[in-house]
């Protein structure tokens, strides 16, 4: 096996093409569960086991704390086996290759905010009530026609983010032991990481370590946007910048605003604002200048955008690899 193709780098740019080529691999899938089932199904144990009603709040946290290390420690431990075990071979870089493809969650995000896209225009509200439901957390019996659109919106943003520029940051950074590690904590994020009475407190450590881990790639993601803004048909980058600028940090979580107000910047809305959740109302401020009242339209532009920042990040690792490995002519 040569260097090149053991190089991180050709191994990244390998598996983002086979994610944009084949998503999920949902036959793989449909007979194994895939790797962040398994993480979930891992958090609910802990969650069941100490989590209880009876403990108190400090207990509660100290435990989720104990949940955050052991798992993602675990992970961490897991992603060097794997990484150990597919060193120097051909067979080992392709099964590499694949995990990153598997873990990354570009074609999955464009595909589930299409078929919202899809949903609204020929199912109207309650079409696209029911095909939002799949990927944000709020009530979606709370939303109209332009709630929809903007949760959809702003769920492609934020999971740009969370689902393909953090995954790739932390495997660039650490390696596999990082890729795992981070995916786990992500996981922990979106099962316990919330204000609810239940996770308030065994969530705690969950949500602050998504934050840290995120700190990075969410402004990186926006300027990603930004980007493609320049780009994108009916974009705008300058604006997408500006605003990101101005009210990247008005979100009540210290990320997920950076690429939200790219994105309402790129495209002329205004997004989040007061929204509900099970939980109870989050009177966050809206996001950008523009029209709150999203369509159908909107959400294609937004996918364009996506589709565009996802090509220059590829983009860019590719000419890293090739810039690296460029030899002086004799």
């Amino acid at each position: 096996m040569t260097a090149a193709a053991a190089n991180p780098l050709v191994l990244l740019v390998a598996g983002l093409a086979l994610d944009a080529l084949f998503g999920d691999a949902p036959a793989i899938f449909r007979s194994v569960p895939h790797p962040i089932v398994v993480a979930g199904r891992a958090i609910a144990y802990f969650d069941r086991k100490l989590n209880r009603d009876t403990r108190s709040e400090a207990s509660r946290r100290e435990r989720g704390i104990v949940t955050v290390v052991v798992l993602v420690g675990g992970a961490a431990v897991l992603g060097l086996g794997v990484e150990r075990a597919c060193q120097g071979s051909l067979v080992g870089a392709a099964f590499e290759a694949v995990t990153i493809a598997i873990l990354v969650a570009q074609r999955s995000l464009y595909d589930h905010v299409a078929a919202v896209a899809a949903a609204l225009a020929c199912g109207g509200v309650a079409g696209g009530r029911d095909a939002v439901r799949h990927i944000v957390g709020r009530d979606p019996a709370s939303l109209d026609a332009y709630g929809v659109a903007r949760a959809a919106i702003e769920s492609l943003a934020e999971n740009f983010s969370d689902g393909v520029v953090a995954p790739v940051f932390w495997y660039l950074l650490l390696g596999m032991p990082g890729l795992f590690a981070y995916k786990m904590a992500n996981t922990l994020d979106s099962m316990i990481g919330h204000r609810t009475e239940r996770y308030r407190a065994f969530g705690w450590a969950a949500a602050r370590l998504d934050d840290v881990l995120n700190a990075i790639p969410a402004p990186l993601s926006g300027l990603l946007l930004a980007a493609a803004a320049g780009f994108t048909n009916k974009c705008r980058p300058g604006r997408a910048l500006i605003v990101m600028l101005r009210d990247g940090r008005k979100h009540h979580s210290p990320n997920a605003g950076w690429p939200e107000s790219a994105m309402a910047g790129a495209l002329g809305l205004a997004l989040a604002g007061p929204r509900h959740y099970p939980e109870g109302l989050v009177a966050d401020p809206w996001l950008g200048d523009g029209t709150a009242r999203a369509g159908v339209p909107d959400i294609v532009r937004g996918l364009q955008l996506y589709r565009l920042a996802c090509f220059i990040q590829g983009g860019l690792l590719l000419a890293v690899l090739l810039v690296a490995h460029v030899t002086p002519l004799a």
